[in-house]
């Protein structure tokens, strides 16, 4: 969500997983990392991710793809399983990478493809950090005024950049002025995409049994998972709910929780120092 002038020099591969295509870039060299991006409209895993690459590309492969269903990737989302389609085209990627196993770096929806991925094949996954991370207790309380605007920008009159503009600067961060009008008018430009207009990777979720699904409070997997993970949430989140973070702790067995102050959905972008250097400790295994 910033100007890109700070990224390392990156190579960019599309990789066919099943017949769909998933863009990564890449930099760096040592364990593998996968920084999972957010799911709101323009969203793609470098803009995520802009002022984070380069400092942990200094101690780790740093692998950023864009989700299915966004930026260069293939378009559309399996509607009945989203976070599990999500999770599968990751672990496909895992394996067009030749990796048996990678630390997983989720922001927002990317938070809970990691979880979907980790709870579906714990092996593949060293370390995880989620930065507010999607389907914690989403059952349980009504949708937040951040999470019905974001689900709303493809109804009703449909995108717009002025929709765009509201939903991030009133809902994504805590200081509205940290976000240039030229990181809004790259994430609109990509939201009216037509085959994202077609076809929107992030919708309301069809039915019951779909929501359910989208839960993981719900799931008892979720208490016997071993991932070490780090879990990081803006204390003025109005996307996802900061007691969410509590849900996640309270199951997991082996699960730290840090509050971040003054900070709404993008701990990694509002936060930039912060998160880079506990990110790096954590998945070095340094405390």
């Amino acid at each position: 969500m910033t100007p890109h002038t700070d990224l390392p020099t990156m190579q960019e591969t599309t990789y066919d997983i099943g017949g769909r295509k998933i863009f990564a870039a890449e930099a760096g060299g040592g364990p593998p990392v996968l920084l999972l991006h957010g799911g709101g409209p323009g969203a793609s895993g470098v803009s995520n991710y802009a002022r984070n690459i380069a400092e942990l590309a200094k101690e780790y492969r740093v692998i950023v793809p864009d989700l299915p269903g966004y930026g260069r990737s293939t378009k559309g989302v399996d509607g009945t399983d989203p976070f599990g389609y999500l999770a599968g085209g990751i672990r496909g990627l895992l394996d067009a990478l030749g990796l048996d196993k990678a630390h997983l770096v989720g922001n927002s929806y990317g938070g809970a493809c990691a979880l979907r991925l980790a709870l579906d094949t714990p092996e593949r996954v060293d370390r995880m950090v989620l930065m507010g991370p999607g389907g914690v207790g989403n059952t349980r309380a009504l949708p937040t005024p951040g999470l019905n605007n974001l689900l709303g920008y493809y109804t009703g009159e449909g995108p717009s950049r002025l929709k765009l503009e509201r939903f991030i600067r009133n809902y994504l961060v805590f200081n509205a002025a940290d976000v240039p009008d030229s990181a809004i008018e790259e994430r609109y430009q990509a939201s009216i995409d037509p085959e994202v207009i077609a076809s929107p990777p992030l919708q309301r979720p069809a039915g019951l049994r779909t929501l359910w699904k989208m839960d993981f409070t719900r799931d008892p997997r979720l208490s016997r998972l071993p991932v070490p993970t780090l879990v990081l949430w803006g204390a003025q989140d109005k996307v996802n709910r900061p007691s969410s973070g509590r849900m996640l702790a309270d199951r997991m067995p082996n699960c730290d929780l840090y509050l971040v102050a003054n900070t709404g959905h993008w701990v990694q972008f509002e936060r930039t120092d912060l998160f880079n250097r506990l990110c790096g400790d954590f998945l070095a295994g340094r405390r």
